[in-house]
């Protein structure tokens, strides 16, 4: 029987912390007469981007953040949508633009993403964002893994020389995740559905985050003992529980350290939003200065 007692990471704690700071940052920009301000842009009547735009919003207001949620119908063509982009753009008010994805079918959403202004665009999902993060260069960086990162901090590890797996390859969390592991100095693996010997890989990770959106891929037995576990996954099952990638019971008796869900990224995510935007806020008041 291992005798590894995991150290749970609690991502709602270390949000709180971080928005605390925020809150501070936010008071002061005010008090020079900048307050920071996040559009988010709705497309449709999907209930889990209502929540999560609610979410967003409600810690906006927080910290003291303006928003303005510009909800739109399913049925908007892609060129009116663009449009708005562009007006919220040209808004000197607006230091973050937020599309919440996933839009409807028929819009293709790299053209919406790419015509948000790189500076504004506090998801971190533009090109010019992501080819910065790629060379190691300063932009903005996606939300959810910047809340990775973060967390990894949180478990003591350094990631510097370790084995560092992550299951999922998407352009939102997996392949940013990548470059930031690397910047790190963690040597990298990318698993995705083709990968062979997929437990044998998991099992030499140091560092194993599961971003696949498949309810208890990962169990105890492809986690090596000692290592962080980062579950990015948020699924839901046929009674309505709330579940990760990782089957969290058997995990944590072999993990060092592990993300619970909910409360683990999920609050992470939504705090480094908040830290993007007002770090989007902090780089205009530079410019104007």
């Amino acid at each position: 029987m291992n005798s590894i007692s995991a150290k749970i990471l609690d991502g709602k704690a270390l949000a709180a912390r971080i928005k605390e700071g925020l809150k501070k940052e936010v008071a002061r920009l005010t008090s020079e007469g900048f307050t920071p301000g996040l559009a988010v842009i709705l497309v449709g009547e999907d209930p889990a981007s209502q929540v999560y735009v609610r979410n967003k919003q409600r810690a906006c207001a927080e910290l003291g953040i303006r928003s303005w949620k510009h909800h739109l119908p399913a049925d908007i063509s892609q060129e009116d949508l663009v449009q708005l982009v562009e007006k919220v753009n040209a808004d000197p008010e607006v230091n973050g633009i937020l599309v919440q994805l996933p839009l409807p079918a028929h819009i293709q959403t790299e053209a919406v993403l790419d015509v948000i202004d790189p500076a504004k665009d506090v998801d971190g999902f533009h090109p010019v964002n992501l080819g910065l993060l790629a060379a190691g260069r300063p932009g903005i960086v996606p939300c959810t893994p910047a809340g990775v990162m973060e967390l990894v901090k949180e478990s003591g590890v350094d990631v510097a020389g370790k084995e560092c797996v992550i299951v999922g390859r998407s352009n939102i969390v997996g392949k940013p995740l990548a470059f930031l592991f690397l910047q790190e100095h963690g040597t990298v693996t990318v698993c995705h559905s083709r990968t062979r010997n997929l437990e044998e890989v998991c099992r030499r990770a140091d560092i194993l985050v599961v971003a696949t959106g498949r309810p208890g891929l990962v169990h105890g037995g492809m986690i090596k003992p000692g290592a962080v576990v980062i579950d990015v996954g948020i699924n839901r099952t046929a009674e309505g529980k709330i579940t990760g990638d990782v089957d969290f019971a058997s995990a944590k008796q072999q993990a060092g350290a592990i993300t619970p869900v909910p409360g683990g990224v999920g609050p992470m995510t939504i705090a480094m939003l908040m830290k993007n935007t007002v770090a989007a806020a902090r780089r205009t008041v530079q410019t104007l200065d």
